[in-house]
């Protein structure tokens, strides 16, 4: 039992040279350390410049402070959000690795704007990205799906690997019927199409303004894509779940020469009749096995919006999977009964 006690007393002890930075990393009354404590089961003690960290996992925990301070001294401004990405990183780091080894991946999409992944699943997205030129993002709301495409198409727009950023999504539901809603063609479409622009504005700031007034960056409606060669670009297709089949594969086959193609949906909310989502499906199962071609698949556990939002769809999922079971069971009941009367 001293044993025991022993261990846990233990502690793991940091020296931070800059004051006004562990401040920061501290946060307004230690609230990052408070955080800290409630996620990793730990105590978190600050004496000057000098952090002591005790608890069973004090060692994860100096790992993520050490990232964050390493932010800090970047320039990066650090909140929950930041911490608890850093966390992510370090649950899914194996013990014994080293602390150089947490860290988030990050990408420079403009001039004083960098982004970086928030989970582990969204820094396997970035690598897939990287190293194939058609990607599919598959998951639940809130993990980043979209939100980190167009931060990869900004960054090899900086670094000027490809010529445009184009991105795309299927402007109503599926048949995109546009003609009843009042105004001009742009007052139309404009409003489906926001989500991208709230993505772009984000990770490249005002700068994003100029580039779409001179063509670099295009986003439309996925019924313009038709008749289009996409080359020396990075193309993003979002909201997939509402594609046909035929839009889908109209899509698909627009990849141009040098160019790359994202595609993102979350197959639980699909517009289309019957709420399947046909052409994200049949895509998966045809193209994705092709040489070229990978798909991210994001869990529940990797939503990083509001932690409210995790709980919801996890609520959701569980609904869904006991009214799955309420119909498997009524169906096996029915099955007995009719053999029952044979």
């Amino acid at each position: 039992m001293n044993s025991a006690k022993k261990r846990r007393r233990q502690s793991v002890t940091l020296e931070f040279p800059d004051n006004a930075l562990l401040a920061g990393l501290a946060g307004p009354h230690q609230k990052h350390f408070v955080r800290m404590e409630q996620k990793l089961s730990v105590r978190v003690a600050m004496r000057g410049n000098i952090v002591s960290i005790e608890g069973p996992l004090r060692e994860r925990a100096a790992g993520v402070l050490r990232a964050l301070y390493a932010r800090l001294e970047a320039g990066e401004a650090i909140g929950s959000a930041e911490l608890d990405s850093e966390i992510r990183f370090a649950d899914e780091t194996p013990a014994g690795d080293s602390a150089a080894a947490l860290g988030s991946p990050t990408l420079k999409t403009w001039a004083g704007h960098t982004t970086r992944a928030r989970s582990p699943a969204q820094a396997a997205y970035l690598d897939l990205m990287r190293t194939h030129p058609l990607v599919f993002g598959v998951g639940p709301a809130g993990t980043g799906k979209t939100y980190l495409a167009a931060a990869f198409g900004a960054h090899l727009l900086f670094e000027r690997r490809v010529e445009r950023l184009i991105l795309s999504r299927p402007a109503l539901e599926a048949g995109e019927r546009l003609g009843f809603l009042p105004g001009d063609l742009r007052e139309k479409v404009d409003p489906y199409l926001r989500p991208l622009y709230d993505a772009l504005f984000e990770v490249m700031g005002e700068s994003c303004l100029k580039l779409m007034e001179q063509g670099v960056i295009e986003v439309a409606p996925l019924a313009f894509m038709r008749g289009r060669t996409l080359s020396r670009a990075f193309v993003i297709l979002d909201e997939a779940q509402n594609c046909t089949a035929t839009q889908m594969k109209m899509f698909l086959t627009r990849l141009g020469e040098e160019s790359r193609m994202v595609v993102t949906g979350d197959p639980s909310q699909s517009d289309l009749p019957g709420g399947r989502p046909e052409g994200l499906d049949q895509a998966l199962a045809v193209v994705a096995g092709i040489e070229g071609a990978a798909v991210a698949r994001f869990g529940e556990k990797d939503v990083v919006r509001h932690a409210l939002v995790t709980r919801i769809v996890a609520a959701y999922n569980a609904a869904e999977q006991s009214a799955n079971a309420n119909r498997m069971r009524k169906r096996a009941l029915r099955r007995h009964e009719d053999k029952a009367e044979d």
